[in-house]
């Protein structure tokens, strides 16, 4: 446990160092003022925690500091560490009854999406689960390649079609192909698009359609992946894949790039969807489970 807290302190260091250490200061040993107040929202904000979250933790509070009396601003601080931890959910557990089961992967350009589902191959291989990657990225070479470089290292087979081809056709082959072998996991990794672009996004729904004729019943998991930098940014992104495929879970890459880790509050607010994993850091083994208690605790500090 000890080490599990080490990996999410280190990982949030950026997070933890901006405004949320400057909370950590505000609410020292000292009387809670109005000053605390107004100074504690501000720096909520710029934690990214957004307007709407934002004002219902300091409701929250402020309900709190007159039924139980509190005075101390180290008091507000413990409050304000409680009340966050219960505005994130445990993520579900990840239970493939099929065989294969088929993960739809989603996101923007750059969001790390390519890296994240070579991190999500090697936690699965340690589960002992046999895999096969799908290169629905057909429009960009390069992402092609990565996802072939990333195979040929864990040793998974990776489907994939000619430069430019349809992306819903090699999403049907792998799906096909993960049947024929007996795969326990098949991992469709789609193009990074613009969730402002229509045409990219009815294109997205199609490849989603196609899997499912390929495998009635799959996808059986969506996962987006935003960029942990883009802070509330990513919060419109992920409204439109949600509509658009029906995410079913989130995983927040760059984590331990970002100051931003707040907008996660958000992301349960709004979206109501499991944040699944954290990336921690470059390595494989830096795709962390979410989990909300190292998460509030890292930080806090």
């Amino acid at each position: 446990m000890a080490d599990i807290l080490a990996t999410w302190r280190s990982g949030l260091a950026k997070t933890s160092k901006a405004a949320f250490g400057r909370i950590a200061t505000l609410l020292g040993a000292t009387e809670i003022t109005t000053a605390s107040w107004d100074e504690l929202e501000a720096l909520l904000l710029q934690a990214d925690l957004g307007i709407e979250t934002t004002n219902e933790v300091l409701d929250s509070l402020r309900r709190i500091v007159q039924s139980r009396g509190l005075t101390r601003s180290d008091e507000l601080y413990a409050a304000l560490k409680a009340d966050l931890r219960t505005r994130l959910d445990r993520p579900p557990p990840l239970v493939w009854m099929l065989k294969p089961s088929v993960i739809m992967m989603a996101g923007v350009n750059g969001s790390g999406k390519t890296t994240t589902i070579a991190k999500l191959g090697r936690r699965f291989q340690r589960q002992n689960r046999t895999l096969l990657f799908g290169a629905a990225d057909t429009f960009r070479a390069a992402a092609v390649d990565q996802l072939q470089v990333w195979g040929e290292r864990l040793g998974v087979d990776v489907i994939s079609g000619a430069p430019e081809s349809d992306p819903g056709a090699v999403a049907f082959n792998a799906v096909q192909a993960g049947v024929a072998r007996g795969a326990d996991l098949v991992i469709i990794d789609t193009a990074g698009r613009l969730h402002t672009r229509f045409n990219l996004m009815e294109e997205l729904k199609k490849v989603h359609r196609v899997i499912g004729k390929a495998l009635p019943g799959a996808p059986h998991a969506v996962w987006l992946v935003l960029d942990a930098t883009t802070g509330q940014n990513a919060l419109q992104q992920a409204k439109a894949f949600k509509e658009a495929v029906g995410v079913t879970g989130v995983i927040l890459s760059k984590l331990d790039s970002s100051a931003r880790g707040g907008f996660a509050f958000a992301i349960q607010r709004e979206l109501q969807l499991p944040i699944l994993f954290a990336g921690l850091g470059e390595k494989p083994e830096d795709l962390a489970l979410f989990d909300p208690d190292a998460f509030v605790d890292g930080i806090l500090g």
